[in-house]
């Protein structure tokens, strides 16, 4: 359990650092530097909440170019958190879900989204 000493100003109030060790820093890093470029987590989220095609995740996040959508595609299956399915119909198309790492990921996000939706309410 971590105590804080409220009676210190809050500048010098200190939590417990045990669990904040340079493994920690280097594991919320890497978390961060997965989901943190612009579009990626917009398009992540897109994709858990159901969208599987090129236009359906490009109709779900406003703003986002073609162009950058498939370069942020690429880069999310290349660090294992989309998996690109191409489906045989005809004309055949591409699938987008999220793998095992990234509905992991989603997960692990959840707790700063709702951090952030508390901040942007201030």
């Amino acid at each position: 359990m971590s105590i804080v000493d409220t009676t210190q100003a809050p500048e010098t109030a200190r939590h417990e650092p045990s669990i904040l060790d340079e493994a920690a820093c280097r594991g919320f890093q890497h978390a961060i530097d997965l989901i943190g470029r612009r579009w990626s987590g917009a398009i992540m989220l897109a994709i858990s909440r159901g969208a599987e095609r090129f236009g359906e995740i490009l109709h779900l996040v406003d703003g986002l170019s073609d162009r950058l959508l498939s370069q942020r595609l690429k880069e999310l299956e290349a660090q294992g958190l989309v998996v690109r399915t191409i489906v045989p119909t005809r004309p055949a198309h591409a699938r987008y879900t999220l793998s095992d790492r990234g509905v992991g990921l989603m997960a692990a996000m959840q707790p700063l989204v709702r951090w952030g939706v508390h901040e942007d309410r201030r």
